[in-house]
């Protein structure tokens, strides 16, 4: 049984702080893998900001080329409609696998809006990484609320040979200052996205003229 982390989200576009988030947490939980799924269709964004799915899927998977233990995805792409974590978790689970699921603070704390969130702790640990210089609160309200409507005791470091059970894990990564709205900004001005994303997916965004201004 593999013990994967899976890493979901638009990735409208990839960037290495998505890369060397994955990378560590890799690291600090032991894991076999990191599963980057790629949405088709997020429930929390509008599509109109995305880039179409097979693009931000092909990104993914050259960004993450050169990693052995990174792999990609298209679950979602192939499933139609909203791209619901929940459905993607009942299906990593077929596969037998110890899932560990990555959210950040922020995400985590809005976690009561998705669908079936207590399912969704049933069926992977949960992995809250905090955003440098954020003000994720373990101990506040909102955070412990969500424990108690997905029906988690706690929260735990990773720290030491043991891995808490029944407890929403908390996993402190290098957060570089990048954002994928900056970078389509970036993109739509004609800057440079060099040294932000890898090479190999910067040619990808100009070659298919992702995320230029209407009409250029």
């Amino acid at each position: 049984m593999a013990r994967t982390g899976v890493f979901g989200g638009s990735f409208n576009p990839v960037h290495y702080g998505h890369l060397l988030l994955a990378d560590e947490v890799l690291e600090q939980l032991r894991l076999d893998r990191i599963l980057f799924v790629p949405a088709n269709s997020p429930p929390h964004k509008p599509a109109a900001a995305l880039a179409p799915a097979a693009d931000r899927y092909a990104m993914v998977k050259l960004a993450s080329a050169g990693h052995p233990r990174f792999e990609v995805s298209d679950l979602e792409l192939r499933r139609p409609g909203p791209s619901y974590t929940v459905d993607t978790l009942e299906t990593l689970r077929a596969t037998g696998d110890e899932l560990f699921l990555l959210l950040g603070s922020e995400t985590f704390v809005d976690l009561l809006s998705w669908r079936s969130p207590r399912r969704i702790a049933e069926l992977a640990r949960l992995v809250v990484v905090p955003r440098a210089g954020s003000a994720f609160d373990s101990e506040g309200a909102a955070a412990q609320k969500v424990l108690r409507e997905i029906g988690v005791e706690r929260f735990a470091g990773v720290e030491g040979p043991d891995i808490p059970a029944r407890a929403v894990l908390i996993v402190h990564a290098t957060s570089l200052p990048l954002s994928s709205s900056e970078l389509r900004r970036r993109a739509r001005e004609g800057r440079s996205l060099a040294y932000r994303l890898p090479e190999p997916v910067v040619a990808y965004i100009h070659a298919r003229r992702l995320y230029e201004a209407p009409g250029a």
